[in-house]
């Protein structure tokens, strides 16, 4: 952790570039570097006052890691410590996130602290496995979404169709990670299930990898170099391992997985963006146990686009591809050309996300009428107080 006399020293942002600054973020920036600036000069400048207005002055920092109340926060010239008060919000998906581009400033003892965060160009959320329907934003600011799926245990299609679906909704481009790649010794085995998720992913890459034997890390580093990769999957999916391979040396603790499940034990307890050695950065998530859809209308749409191509093909544009006649869909089904499994998957997605966004709307219902309610109370005691004691109307 570095540290920093005042904010003068942070002041140039070219620094950021391998933390994936560039034009967009310095446009967002700018308005506050206009209004607030970095050039503020007590001499020349009469609102200026250096003992109350200490934090003016403010730079653009990268999140790297959250804590509750504080942040560390990559500047221009290293990574400091800052207070997340001043952006607290009840609000889960505009909390502060590893990857947000955030407005550092000081206050007036000197300590950095979080003014703001600039908006963001992507964002992978999901829905919390609470009874509260609510969304959780797992990284901010992401390109690609590294979907890590072992092959010690049976191949989960229809998991990796939500995380794609997932990731597609986020904004980032997926990518497919087939990990223990070692596990298959036999080629053709090993070429069949990479052939079976790509046709559970089309539009995605798939790779297959082994962080023991190197297998296939030099094709996805080169994939990865450049941008965010925010690297997801399930507890035991090896994610560590490979996140371990891909940043060159062990900075990620590793643990076995469980012999009678393959289920793994939670290693990465905290969301990390970490430098990759050939350019880019990597944030690494825990292992998730639910994979909740969270408006993943498009996602899905995406996932599943060789249905919805199909459907543009049916008699009746709103065939629920059932039993209606002229179903392009049934039809590819009949001919082979559509597993019916990826059918029921799709179906399946789509229930899901319509069901959290009738729970969505219905939550955000009560709460309006409950703020409605609480403002007329509010309102009859205050004209109670007006026209004060005895009166009768």
């Amino acid at each position: 952790m570095s540290e920093f006399a005042d904010l003068s020293d942070l002041a140039d942002a070219s620094g950021l570039a391998a933390f994936g600054w560039d034009a967009h973020f310095a446009d967002a920036f700018a308005l506050y570097d206009t209004e607030y600036g970095t050039d503020c000069d007590p001499d020349t400048d009469p609102d200026t006052d250096p003992d109350t207005d200490a934090g003016r002055s403010l730079v653009p920092a990268r999140v790297v890691r959250v804590d509750r109340g504080q942040c560390d926060a990559v500047t221009a010239r290293g990574t400091v410590r800052a207070d997340t008060s001043a952006v607290a919000t009840p609000d889960p998906l505009r909390t502060i996130c590893t990857g947000d581009w955030a407005v550092l400033g000081t206050g007036p003892g000197g300590q950095f602290e979080v003014r703001a965060l600039l908006p963001r160009r992507t964002a992978f959320v999901r829905s919390t496995s609470s009874k509260r329907t609510e969304g959780q934003v797992l990284a901010a600011n992401v390109d690609h979404a590294l979907i890590a799926v072992s092959l010690a245990v049976e191949l989960d299609l229809g998991r990796v169709e939500r995380f794609v679906s997932l990731a597609w909704s986020s904004g980032a481009q997926p990518l497919l990670v087939l990990t223990k790649a070692d596990l298959v010794p036999d080629p053709d085995t090993l070429a069949q299930l990479v052939a079976d998720t790509e046709v559970s992913a089309p539009g995605v890459q798939v790779l297959a990898a082994s962080s023991a034997t190197g297998e296939g890390i030099d094709v996805l580093s080169a994939v990865v170099s450049g941008g965010t990769t925010v690297l997801l999957g399930q507890s035991g999916a090896g994610k560590s391992t490979l996140a371990n391979a891909l940043l060159g040396e062990d900075l990620q603790e590793v643990q076995q997985t469980r012999g009678r499940d393959g289920k793994g034990r939670h290693t990465t307890t905290a969301r990390d963006l970490l430098p990759l050695p050939g350019g880019g950065v990597l944030i690494d998530t825990p292992g998730l146990r639910g994979v909740g859809l969270w408006d993943a209308d498009e996602g899905v749409g995406q996932a599943f686009s060789e249905i919805e191509t199909l459907a543009e093909e049916c008699r009746f544009h709103d065939c629920a591809h059932e039993s209606e006649p002229g179903c392009a869909v049934l039809a590819a089904i009949d001919e082979g050309t559509l597993p019916q499994r990826r059918l029921d998957s799709y179906r399946k997605l789509l229930r899901e996300n319509a069901r959290l966004a009738a729970r969505t709307d219905a939550r955000l219902r009560a709460q309006q009428k409950q703020m409605f309610k609480q403002r007329q109370a509010l309102g009859r005691h205050m004209t109670e107080r007006k026209r004060g004691p005895g009166y009768k109307g």
